[in-house]
């Protein structure tokens, strides 16, 4: 089991990756937006932040930047349905993987399990 922090501004698709994530025998502490990912890594470790890129007050690449600073160990993959957005999350954090929207559940759990057990 792992502790995920899960950044993601659309309601529906948070819950739905929550559910997922929850189902599959994972802790998963959700927020709405950037900024209360960052309050929330104070409630860490995470063994993983996912994180949407594109979302209000601080983008996911912000918030994978302030993880990697607070908790080195954390593992970070992002979500985003922009293709050029995606290109500079994975400059930015060359470790992260990167998922394009739309993804499906099962293949998010997956690879979550996979960044997991590496």
């Amino acid at each position: 089991m792992a502790r995920i922090l899960l950044a993601e501004d659309d309601n529906s698709l948070r819950g739905f990756l929550v559910r997922a994530l929850v189902r599959a025998g994972h802790e998963v502490v959700d927020c709405e937006n950037g900024d209360d990912a960052i309050v929330a890594l104070d409630d860490g470790p995470y063994d993983l932040l996912l994180t949407d890129i594109v979302m209000p007050g601080a983008d996911g690449i912000e918030v994978a930047r302030v993880a990697a600073q607070r908790q080195p160990d954390v593992r970070i993959m992002f979500i985003t349905g922009f293709a050029a957005v995606a290109l500079s999350a994975a400059q930015a954090s060359p470790q992260a993987k990167v998922l394009s929207k739309p993804v499906h559940l099962r293949d998010l759990v997956g690879e979550v399990e996979r960044m997991i057990a590496a």
